[in-house]
């Protein structure tokens, strides 16, 4: 099977993981899973033992919070899927820092979308490089209300560029609306014509 990059995104609960999960079967057995959630309250442990339960026993994991180009780089030997699950957590980390908690007036915005254009250029050129298949999953947080806080803003802003870079690049784009995917790109390419 070719080598791929495939995003897929949606809202909370849509189904993108259980979606992603089933394209990476598809795309090959050997399947590197990068976790990109950090266990800090109740609710987040979960919903991560949720996604371990779900996932078949022989796919390698990697838990890194941040830098996920560079802890990847030497994992993807050998490997024919990479699923990378999930960006939206990954901004929020870059957002949150070491302290876990956003303050408000130090909020260095452009800081924060170099680090953010850095993070996806890293991604973007492992799965250009790599043979590996590549399954990106993010959430479309663009389609609420306007968050009333600067800082929710700014991370709806900041994870918006990230999946446009992303879909870009990316050979199949998926949006998953209560369990259903529509293939967006597909969708794109009919409207052009």
């Amino acid at each position: 099977m070719a080598h791929k990059l495939i995003l897929v995104t949606g809202g909370a609960r849509s189904g993108k993981s259980v979606l992603a999960e089933g394209l990476a079967k598809t795309l090959g057995r050997r399947v590197l899973y990068v976790a990109t959630a950090a266990a800090l309250d109740e609710e987040m442990r979960e919903r991560i033992a949720e996604h371990r339960r779900r996932r078949p026993v022989e796919w390698q994991t990697v838990e890194t919070n941040v830098d996920v180009g560079a802890n990847l780089a030497k994992k993807v030997a050998g490997v024919e899927v990479v699923l990378v699950d999930c960006l939206a957590v990954l901004v929020s980390n870059l957002m949150m820092g070491e302290g876990r908690e956003i303050n408000e007036e130090q909020l260095d915005e452009p800081a924060l979308e170099k680090a953010v254009r850095r993070e996806i250029d890293a991604i973007l050129s492992l799965a250009r490089s790599s043979p590996a298949s590549f399954v990106v999953v993010s959430n479309e947080v663009g389609l609420g209300l306007v968050p009333a806080y600067r800082s929710g803003r700014l991370y709806r802003d900041l994870l918006g560029r990230a999946n446009q870079m992303v879909a870009a690049e990316a050979d199949e784009v998926y949006l998953v609306v209560a369990g259903i995917a529509v293939d967006v790109k597909r969708l794109a390419g009919e409207a052009s014509r």
